[in-house]
């Protein structure tokens, strides 16, 4: 048992002689008689590593960042060649900040960012739309019928003749709210992108493309025109860019995390060490994800950190058990292999249930979750190499200072001295196993349990901001998408209901009469600011081909009339279905895209659905097939999301109680160790609903890393307390000891790790900032739990009262 090794009392060895090299298992023999091998390998592998690590990627996937498993966005995925535009996408906007769109001066400096855009590798050129482009046309109904064109005359020469014609054209496209600003003093291009870029046949990368943008199209911006850009890739790489900024904050969580290690023991070169090594391990994870072919990506950006946090703070317990015994007078070569023979097991088990944590993620149908639980399952597996290998190996040479080992072996109060307050409290953590102490505690920890109970009902799945919550609300992007919804009638956020039917059946009357039933539906919900569809723009046209006679604004039943109707949609709006009429898409409108509206809005898309789509071999088969559109994707990854929390919950709690249950051979000290991570993480869920945080991709991950990495407190303290009274010692001298052994390494734990990740409260990725502080708070949490709650439960769980007799078989069964 590991906590029953850390307490072994092994005899003090002054001179190296006097140590049988031939001691300890036959690993521990392999690395300590073969330091040099081992320096050199990892010397080797740093090089190799750190070579591989310069040449990796930062960049992100659209379709990495929703769920493919799922049946709406199989049914995008499957008609997305259909659907130009109604998928990934980017939108600019060029302001006339003096006049408006008709000015001459204005649509030539549209003209040359529609052409730039144009040029950009990604950019979907067959869909893109502006009123420079072919595609975006006009009608009208003449005495002679419909008639129609390109919205920008083909002989345009900005002459006041040519300006007339375009106003008048812009007027009877319909296109004012849509590709025109309201007010008239803005125009809208808007760009479908590839998935792939068209030279290299690589992944298109978000964070070229969206220099491109800034190099080539924001440049137009003057004291007379604006440029305002919205869409995923923007995002992305405004992300990516606030990645740049991020690196310095992981500058200063080292700076942050090596001053707590240093406080604890009092040696610059061992500090120095610990660092290092941590820094390696970073090093090596990242060579290891060039080489696998992995990105950093914005939500991957996280793993250095933990990795790094995680390293540093476990590496501190080896340097903790070699400062004692070098303390006691043990050789500093003799002292490493004792703490490697101590700590090996209990370290390895730590960094298991640390992997446990993260790889649970990879349940979760979302690749770029799957891609974090794998890519930081790898980190964590680097450090047995680094902090199981490397630390005590480079301790065996280089020893400790003897400020170390003054400052660990000195007594906490000196003669004739009083404690300070802190220190008070510490060593009065003991009394909490006495019934006086533990009935209050467990009191208050149950009260703040049910009240963070209630309050974690009203967590949302999905965004609670408009914009792009991933960024902060002051961001350029959330300013650019604050003005287009000022200023147009149709926000970016499409929720897309693909109607399927067989070849030329969206022609039949039944198909387009159940169509519009469920875009008049779908408008009479306060959040859809309007719909379009083929079935709305047929009743246009119908009624066009009677001289605009509202008595024919109707589907018609007869279907001559509205074959020709659709033959006439379908050339005015090339996009309004696919060239079979077989898959045909409803658009509707959202004024946002928060958790409540995508939400609502599905179930009505779904009952509708489910009230009338006909089977595949029906005489006329009709299928609404949701889900497309930025907010329709979305419904779909909140739906996931959703799904997943509770597969991911008792994957994570099944797979730590399991590395628990191994490690202490006690179902009460599992279920001692389990409680103070199962209050944080109803705690932390509360603390979301007060900071206004959703449950989503982002901060999904949170809650399986604050267990995986919460419960390394409760092994550290419980191994040693356990193995204490297993020997037949009472439970306060059992935490005590543990306290006095592990207690300020959990202490410095919590600090370390909480360290490494509150410096990105002040990312200008929200996010991450977000994250930033659910995990200090989980860390922090975690560690104040598992010091104040362990001994009050053990109390009641952990604590035989039986005849002194019959205590060490008693406690050998309970503990």
């Amino acid at each position: 048992m590991a906590g029953h090794s850390e307490q072994r009392v092994m005899p003090v060895i002054r001179d190296l002689k006097d140590f049988d090299l031939g001691s300890g298992s036959v690993l521990e023999r392999i690395i300590f008689n073969n330091r040099i091998v081992v320096l050199l390998a990892c010397l080797v592998a740093t090089l190799v590593l750190g070579f591989a690590a310069t040449r990796i990627q930062v960049n992100a996937n659209f379709e990495r960042m929703i769920p493919l498993g799922s049946p709406y966005i199989k049914n995008y995925l499957d008609n997305k060649s259909e659907l130009p535009g109604l998928g990934n996408t980017i939108r600019i906007v060029v302001e006339n900040k003096s006049g408006d769109v008709f000015d001459p001066g204005y649509l030539d400096v549209l003209k040359k960012v529609n052409d730039d855009l144009y040029l950009i590798p990604g950019v979907d050129r067959s869909w893109m739309k502006s009123i420079w482009m072919p595609i975006v046309r006009w009608r009208e109904v003449t005495e002679d019928g419909i008639t129609g064109g390109a919205v920008m005359p083909a002989s345009f020469d900005g002459s006041a003749n040519e300006v007339a014609k375009l106003r008048e054209n812009i007027g009877k496209a319909g296109i004012v709210g849509r590709l025109v600003a309201n007010d008239m003093k803005s125009s809208m291009i808007v760009a479908p992108l590839l998935d792939t870029h068209p030279k290299t046949g690589e992944a298109l990368n978000y964070g070229e493309f969206a220099d491109a943008l800034e190099a080539k199209i924001r440049t137009y911006e003057s004291d007379t025109v604006g440029i305002h850009i919205v869409g995923f890739a923007k995002i992305v790489g405004d992300l990516i860019a606030g990645l740049r900024e991020v690196m310095v904050f992981f500058a200063v969580s080292v700076v942050i995390a090596a001053f707590f290690v240093y406080l604890y023991t009092r040696c610059v070169r061992s500090t120095m060490l610990l660092v290092t090594v941590a820094v390696i391990g970073v090093v090596w994870l990242l060579g290891l994800m060039q080489l696998l072919g992995y990105e950093l990506d914005p939500y991957s950006i996280l793993v250095p950190f933990l990795i790094f946090a995680i390293g540093l703070s476990h590496g501190a317990q080896k340097m903790n058990g070699i400062i004692q015994d070098i303390g006691r007078g043990t050789h500093k070569y003799v002292a490493s292999r004792y703490t490697f023979r101590r700590l090996f097991m209990a370290g390895l088990t730590a960094l298991l249930a640390n992997i446990v944590g993260f790889a649970v993620l990879i349940i979760i149908d979302i690749p770029v979750i799957r891609d974090l639980a794998l890519t930081t399952s790898v980190g964590v597996s680097v450090l047995i190499f680094t902090k199981l290998f490397l630390i005590p190996v480079a301790l065996s040479y280089i020893g400790v200072s003897e400020s170390a080992i003054r400052h660990a072996t000195a007594d906490d109060m000196k003669a004739g001295g009083r404690r300070s307050l802190p220190g008070r409290i510490w060593h009065g953590l003991d009394e909490l196993t006495e019934r006086r102490w533990a009935i209050p505690v467990i009191a208050i920890a149950a009260i703040v349990t049910v009240v963070s109970a209630i309050v974690m009902q009203n967590l949302r799945i999905g965004d609670l901001d408009a914009g792009a919550p991933e960024l902060r609300p002051e961001s350029r992007y959330n300013r650019d998408n604050a003005y287009i919804t000022e200023h147009y009638g149709l926000s970016s956020d499409q929720f897309v209901v693909i109607m399927k039917t067989g070849d030329e059946g969206c022609r039949l009357y039944s198909s387009l009469q159940k169509m519009d039933g469920l875009a008049q539906l779908l408008r009479q919900d306060p959040a859809v600011q309007t719909t379009t569809s083929l079935a709305e723009t047929v009743r246009f046209v119908t009624s066009a081909m009677f001289e605009g006679s509202g008595k024919w604004l109707t589907i018609s039943r007869n279907q001559s009339i509205t074959d020709g109707s659709v033959s006439a949609a379908v050339i005015a709006t090339p996009d309004i279905t696919n060239q079979s009429c077989s898959v045909s898409p409803l658009v509707a409108y959202l004024k946002d895209h928060k958790a409540d509206t995508v939400g609502r809005i599905l179930q009505t898309a779904e009952a509708y659905a489910a009230a009338n789509n006909t089977a595949p071999d029906a005489k006329e088969p009709v299928q609404f097939l949701l889900a497309a559109g930025s907010a329709g994707i979305e419904a779909a990854t909140n739906i996931e999301v959703q799904k997943s929390i509770v597969t991911m919950y008792l994957a994570v709690y099944g797979a730590t109680a399991l590395l628990c249950l191994i490690t202490f051979r006690s179902v009460r000290a599992t279920i001692v160790a389990l409680i103070p991570l199962v209050i944080t993480t109803i705690l932390c869920k509360a603390l979301m609903v007060w900071l206004g945080i959703g449950l989503k991709v982002a901060t999904l991950p949170v809650i399986a890393v604050g267990v995986g990495v919460g419960v390394d407190y409760a092994l550290y303290l419980l191994s040693v307390q356990i193995a204490v009274q297993r020997r037949g010692g009472t439970l306060r001298d059992a935490y005590r000891k543990s306290l006095d052994f592990t207690g300020k390494v959990v202490a410095l734990v919590g600090l370390t790790m909480a360290a490494g990740v509150i410096t990105w409260a002040w990312s200008p990725i929200k996010f991450q900032a977000d994250m930033g502080i659910l995990l200090t708070f989980m860390f922090l949490w975690n560690m104040l739990g598992a010091l104040v709650l362990i001994p009050a439960l053990s109390h009641f769980m952990l604590n035989p009262r039986e005849p002194s007799g019959a205590r060490g078989a008693l406690l050998r069964a309970a503990a």
